[in-house]
């Protein structure tokens, strides 16, 4: 069942990607999507690995929250990754090697299916490219307290048919912002992480059973 979800993925990412439609459903308003393209030279390259795996009759994907002590985005819900660093080979090694360092995925025991769609994230000059991996059963974590405060394993099938999503106001230090986002156990998943979740469900919904 799952071999055939895999080939099914990993023929998505070689397609177009729903990546501004996907994004867009999830954007505050009164923002706009923006590209590397649309920025200066102070754009700074990261990548996040988005692991995906089964447990039961159920996939999960994995994310974190950010220490509330981090410069960016402090106390948010993200994926596992990082800044792209000047020893790291490639921006794929880069989510690779995040991944081990905050939750301690063996990479050696995942396979990467492929890129979704890079996501700029204007207020902190990020460019994110997320890497779409897979692991056949739930890793053994190991959590990096000093790098993330919380590991938290989000049910995609609860959302695979879900066209209804929520909204709340938040305060930002940009202003108070109302922003459509996934509810969780551990707190409310928004901002870049729901638009990449968010192209990742769309997906996902293109295959009627898996």
């Amino acid at each position: 069942m799952y071999e055939t979800l895999k080939y099914y993925l990993k023929s998505s990412l070689l397609s177009e990607l729903p990546g501004s439609n996907a994004h867009s459903k999830m954007l505050p308003p009164g923002r706009r999507l923006k590209t590397v393209e649309d920025e200066s030279s102070s754009v700074k390259m990261s990548s996040v690995l988005v692991l995906i795996f089964p447990e039961g009759d159920r996939l999960f994907v994995c994310l974190t929250r950010r220490p509330s002590t981090m410069k960016n985005h402090p106390g948010q819900i993200s994926f596992p990754g990082g800044k792209v660093e000047k020893e790291d080979l490639s921006a794929e090694m880069t989510a690779l090697r995040e991944a081990h360092e905050e939750v301690g995925i063996d990479t050696s025991a995942i396979e990467i299916l492929g890129k979704l769609s890079d996501l700029y994230v204007e207020v902190s000059q990020f460019s994110i490219q997320p890497f779409l991996a897979w692991a056949d059963q739930k890793p053994e974590f190991t959590v990096d307290y000093n790098e993330v405060d919380e590991l938290i394993l989000f049910p995609l099938n609860d959302w695979i048919q879900n066209a209804t999503l929520p909204e709340i106001e938040l305060q930002t230090f940009t202003g108070p912002l109302t922003v459509k986002y996934f509810p969780s156990d551990n707190g409310i998943i928004w901002g870049a992480t729901a638009m990449i979740l968010a192209e990742l469900i769309e997906i996902l919904g293109g295959l009627t059973t898996f």
